[in-house]
């Protein structure tokens, strides 16, 4: 089996530093099931490749090992050819300390997001191209794959050659190739006990949470054994703590507050007013929590079809409670679709939206995750057109219950003024080709302005 990682990150060979491998060198390492190289094809100041060839030995997989199956199961199989657990356990021999974000020589350039192309193969395709494109699209990664021809040129074959391309950090590749190899294949060569969910926990920090296909990830990855499964996903819940926030938690501190001015409403409104005039048949509420917004537009004619995201499951019930589904008086099969899932990933789920909406979302981002945000809303997706609403922080001082400098909510990490708003705007219009209409939600004060503020992008046609 075969895995390559290339890069042309200027200057390439440096991808020797981050690897811990010497270009110059022919790497060699014993394992109980076979044997491993690492060597380099190409090391250029260009582009730099590295690989790691497996070679896996059917009969010392078995010697000994009191098989029962009998000779033809024990030796005629795809064990020692496609990419599976095998490979995962060989790349945390060969780059333990990569994975770990490591590099005495090199730290600043480890924590760095580079161009990254991996190449696995033959990777088994265990439920199709589908799930394959599901697992690794939303890390941000382009994929291509190429059928692995069968016996006598069988076009239907299990096995495919994998092409990721992509800018992130080494070691979140290596990371996110160690969890889905094993996925992919669904199946493992060794025993899964309790300290294989802290190997997946370990290896999926900071993205396993908040994938929209993790409980396929958690199921296969541990041998379908659900009680280890069930296990995984509870120690995963308070991961999500930060970007899921309860519904009761998101609004109600900040309902109390807006109610005598009845802002809920004149939003929801205003969203579904502009929404309207975009002309877009296919909306997308993203980080819809319990389904306000969607209940307000399930009520007009002009939407064919709305999309729920949100990252908290619970959110998602009251969502699925308040709009009917699979109730009695349901919307009609199809209008409606919740999905459980991250902004900071690509997610073709809901990327044929004509429309996106974040109502009040925005403010409750780190500023380190926000860029992930914009980068998978109007660099990926590119809706036609993107309604944002945050509050205005200069109206916080007519809120007679709002102390001098706190926010609306306390999971608010920032509240930004007009000006801010509009350099933020300008920004996106800049980068991604948009255009931008600011606006005010509820009662207008000469010097403070309104007291939400609203942003309608609409992407430029010669940028489409």
């Amino acid at each position: 089996m075969f895995l390559s990682i290339a890069t042309t990150h200027q200057p390439a060979t440096d991808l020797g530093f981050l690897l811990n491998k010497h270009p110059d060198r022919l790497h060699e390492l014993e394992l109980t099931y076979g044997r491993l190289w690492i060597f380099y094809p190409e090391a250029s100041e260009t582009r730099c490749e590295a690989v790691l060839a497996l070679d896996v030995d059917p009969v010392g997989l078995v010697r000994g090992k009191g098989q029962s199956n009998g000779l033809l199961d024990q030796y005629v199989n795809d064990r020692p050819y496609a990419a599976s657990s095998f490979l995962s356990v060989a790349l945390n021999k060969a780059f333990r300390t990569a994975m770990n974000g490591v590099s005495s020589a090199r730290q600043d350039l480890a924590d760095s997001a580079i161009a990254l192309e991996a190449v696995v193969t033959p990777l088994p395709i265990r439920g199709g191209e589908a799930v394959l494109r599901q697992l690794f699209e939303p890390l941000g990664w382009q994929v291509r794959i190429a059928p692995v021809s069968g016996p006598q040129g069988d076009p239907a074959s299990r096995y495919a050659r994998l092409t990721l391309r992509g800018n992130a950090r080494l070691n979140a590749l290596l990371n996110h190739l160690y969890v889905l190899i094993p996925v992919m294949d669904d199946a493992k060569h060794y025993w899964v006990g309790e300290d294989e969910i802290d190997k997946l926990l370990k290896r999926g920090e900071g993205w396993l949470d908040t994938h929209p296909a993790k409980e396929l990830i958690v199921r296969r990855y541990l041998r379908h054994r659900g009680v280890l499964a069930r296990a995984a996903l509870e120690r995963l819940a308070p991961e999500t703590h930060d970007e899921a926030i309860e519904p009761e938690a998101r609004s109600e501190a900040e309902d109390r507050l807006e109610a005598p001015i009845r802002l809920n409403n004149a939003r929801l409104a205003a969203v579904a007013d502009a929404l309207r005039a975009t002309g877009a048949k296919i909306i997308a509420d993203l980080g819809c929590g319990e389904g306000k917004l969607l209940q307000e537009l399930l009520r007009e004619r002009w939407v064919d079809r709305l999309i729920g995201l949100d990252p908290a499951a619970s959110a998602l019930d009251r969502a699925a409670k308040r709009l009917k589904l699979q109730m009695p008086g349901a919307p009609p099969e199809g209008r409606v679709t919740l999905l459980h899932g991250s902004l900071n990933y690509r997610d073709s789920r809901w990327s044929d939206a004509d429309a996106a909406a974040l109502v009040e979302v925005i403010e409750h981002l780190d500023a380190d995750r926000l860029p992930l945000v914009e980068r998978v809303v109007f660099g990926a997706a590119r809706p036609r057109a993107v309604v944002v609403t945050t509050p205005n922080r200069e109206y916080n001082t007519l809120f007679p219950t709002l102390a001098a400098g706190d926010f609306r909510h306390r999971d608010h990490r920032f509240e930004w003024t007009r000006a801010e708003f509009a350099s933020w705007a300008d920004r996106i219009c800049e980068a991604y080709g948009y255009q931008v209409a600011l606006s005010g939600i509820g009662q207008i004060d000469s010097m403070l302005g309104a007291p939400t503020q609203m942003a309608v992008f609409t992407r430029v046609s010669a940028a489409q």
